[in-house]
């Protein structure tokens, strides 16, 4: 991709335990154009949000940068030291996270929160900056901002509290938004409008998207590409509407299968959801060969002993699996 404006190298992130070394992550590579919204989908424990955290340069020990490269719109920044990430993010870097009672200051007010965000990086003085704090509010529709600029996080709703986080984020348009799971905990009805004002928002700004989820519905229905990551690694990425129409990995296609379809008791009867049979090896006892295999159905001879290249598909796609024909 010529006008990438993030590029991911075969990252690789290690988790030291016990005087032992894992690859929690290896060989995940990426690219997300500019203004682009890039899909990134896997059960819990598969290592999306590490990802995340090793482009925001916020890994934190067991966990290191072992190998790989980060490119944010032609700079490498996966050596840059701490104050270089601390000018990076907000700035031109910005994430949601999962939870944001845990992500925002409980001891600070949310308009302050927002404010800081002009004042560190566009060097506002607070008056200003706390005007532009509750016009800000006000884009991500939170009622009344000029009364919730003096509320502090356990007196908003979780959805509020989205809204601040997504607020923060934004404020000083950056390129590139992370997005960890930012609809975790929330009702449908509000989910939809989360997701909704992010893109409206991103769309206004020219922020590209990089949307971290376990939902792959969601996912395809706001990203234009999606990677589909599995025990550390991508095994499949495909423009979205290919995902769905022609999924290669057979993880992928159980992911697929697994997702409620409107109509279908009407159609079918009473039946159960699908699923895929096992869990997600811990990162010490990555099975041999491919690590899908304790759980695939289509498993043979060579996936329990040879791991899977990755294999390019249309599209800058790739699959990871032996039988993708």
């Amino acid at each position: 991709m010529s006008d990438a404006l993030l590029r991911v190298d075969a990252l690789r992130i290690a988790l030291a335990s016990n005087r032992t070394t894992y690859n929690a992550v290896e060989e995940v590579s990426f690219e997300i154009g500019r203004g682009e919204a890039f899909g990134l989908v896997g059960e819990s424990g598969c290592g999306k949000s590490i990802t995340a955290l090793a482009l925001m340069g916020l890994l934190r020990q067991p966990l290191s940068l072992a190998g790989g490269r980060i490119v944010l719109d032609g700079e490498e920044i996966q050596d840059a030291s701490p104050a270089e990430m601390r000018r990076l993010r907000g700035k031109r870097i910005a994430m949601i996270f999962q939870e944001p009672m845990t992500a925002l200051n409980p001891l600070s007010p949310v308009g302050r929160q927002i404010a800081e965000m002009y004042v560190l990086h566009e060097g506002m003085g607070w008056t200003e900056a706390m005007d532009r704090a509750e016009e800000a509010l006000r884009q991500v529709r939170v009622p009344s901002p000029e009364r919730r600029i003096r509320d502090y996080p356990h007196q908003l709703s979780g959805g509020m509290r989205q809204r601040v986080m997504i607020a923060i984020a934004l404020a000083c348009s950056p390129e590139l938004l992370v997005a960890d799971e930012p609809t975790t905990a929330l009702d449908v009805t509000v989910q939809a409008e989360i997701i909704d004002l992010m893109a409206e928002l991103c769309a206004a700004k020219g922020t590209a998207i990089l949307m971290i989820s376990h939902d792959l519905g969601l996912v395809a229905n706001m990203c234009r590409r999606v990677a589909v990551m599995y025990a550390g690694r991508i095994v499949e990425a495909q423009p979205a509407e290919a995902i769905f129409a022609t999924p290669r990995h057979p993880y992928t296609r159980g992911l697929i299968n697994s997702l409620p379809r409107l109509g279908e008791r009407s159609r079918r009867g009473r039946q159960k959801l699908q699923e895929i049979a096992g869990t997600v090896p811990s990162i010490a006892g990555y099975p041999a060969g491919c690590r899908f295999n304790p759980r695939c159905p289509e498993a043979t001879d060579v996936c329990l002993a040879v791991p899977p290249a990755a294999t390019p598909l249309p599209a800058d796609g790739l699959v990871r699996c032996h039988h993708h024909g």
